[in-house]
């Protein structure tokens, strides 16, 4: 009787250990993040390399078996367009004086095939938050972690109103499109939030 309680016992512990050992936070070590809008004169694209993150991941046989948890945050101040007038009229459309970041939480992760998952996440831009479901694209290669996609959004689901230029000549389009592409690294996260 010991011996079947030891062996069950055993057979646990190995059980828990496997399970924690597949498990693994990552850290965002790279990122590319582009807004992409129109005006009436021309289209307009914002751009930034300045995320932080971290995502807990379950890992079984060197493929994804789950997403438990995925934070990003990207200083809204690191989206540049190359005009300096009109990243200004961005950030006051984006109010960063008092909402200096643009956040994602993770609520739900659903696997559609090895390549490809499902991702029920709330977007926190000039202090809002909405609800977005999102088709990204993923990849593992030498542990490192990739996630790849877009949202559509407009400025009105976050409570701004589109940002308007040169004395309102200029008008930007209601509509804007978020693309994403992050890279984790469970060795380690270059901080640049406090680099950038």
């Amino acid at each position: 009787m010991r011996t079947i309680k030891s062996i069950l016992a055993a057979a646990l512990l190995l059980t828990i250990t496997l399970q924690a050992n597949a498990q693994r936070k990552y850290n965002v070590s790279e990122s590319s993040f582009e807004i992409a809008g129109t005006s009436n004169i021309h289209d307009w694209t914002m751009k930034s390399t300045a995320a932080n993150g971290t995502a807990n991941l379950r890992i079984v046989d060197s493929k994804l078996a789950g997403i438990n948890s995925l934070n990003i945050i990207l200083v809204a101040e690191s989206l540049k367009s190359g005009k300096s007038s009109m990243d200004h009229v961005a950030y006051e459309t984006l109010d960063t004086k008092t909402n200096n970041t643009i956040s994602y939480f993770l609520k739900n992760a659903e696997k559609v095939n090895e390549t490809t998952w499902a991702l029920t996440g709330i977007y926190t831009i000039a202090g809002v938050s909405r609800e977005y479901k999102t088709q990204v694209k993923i990849g593992i290669n030498n542990d490192m972690f990739t996630l790849q996609g877009a949202n559509h959004i407009t400025f009105t689901d976050f409570e701004m109103a589109p940002p308007t230029a040169a004395l309102g000549a200029v008008k930007a389009g209601k509509d804007v499109t978020v693309i994403f592409n992050i890279t984790f690294d469970p060795a380690g996260a270059k901080n640049f939030l406090s680099s950038n």
